[in-house]
């Protein structure tokens, strides 16, 4: 008897005897209660994070306030690039090219008011995820329809197939002298 089979053989032998494994509840909750505002919790959610929030199109600029080059992803809607920054579309963009940006600007997939989740899927108006994650100072765009209550309502939204980046509670400050030069806009590091 090989030693693969040696020890196949003892795992058939110890679970022999055990018993069948007992039901998992799946009853999730799915969604909040009917009138409970998910803009409202979710930023609940992300003031406690210590992000930075701004309501309307027109706050773009100031949550861009101070960034001179600005990473965007090439479809990113125009009516979104505010204010006096450059604005580079990434077409290819290096790692280094994306360090020295002060910022990037992206929508998101979808965000989840009870955990104050944002999540991105690579789908219109998000980017690869070297553009999101790579720049010190990100600003997510969060349309109203993009909001939902909790995980169960959000993940169908979500392309399966797409690389996924979730952004969630606070993020580590930065570490390098030029990363702590630039800053964050807060002690979170994402603006929304």
């Amino acid at each position: 008897m090989s030693a693969r089979d040696e020890i196949l053989e003892r795992m058939r032998r110890a679970l022999a005897d055990a018993s069948a494994a007992p039901p998992v509840p799946r009853e999730y909750r799915r969604s909040l209660d009917p009138g409970t505002d998910v803009v409202a919790t979710l930023v609940d959610r992300l003031v406690d994070y210590k992000a930075n929030v701004h309501y309307g199109v027109e706050a773009i600029a100031a949550a861009l306030d101070g960034a001179a080059r600005v990473a965007v992803p090439a479809d990113l809607p125009a009516a979104w690039r505010l204010g006096p920054a450059e604005f580079a579309e990434d077409r290819g963009l290096t790692t280094a090219e994306l360090d020295g940006m002060d910022a990037v600007l992206t929508g998101c997939a979808a965000a989840v008011a009870v955990s104050g989740t944002i999540m991105l899927d690579a789908g219109a108006a998000q980017g690869r995820r070297a553009l999101t994650l790579v720049p010190d100072h990100h600003v997510v765009v969060v349309r109203r329809d993009q909001i939902w209550g909790h995980l169960a309502e959000a993940l169908p939204r979500l392309d399966p197939a797409a690389p996924q980046t979730w952004i969630s509670g606070r993020r580590r400050p930065a570490t390098s002298s030029s990363s702590a030069s630039r800053g964050c806009t807060g002690p979170g590091g994402w603006t929304w």
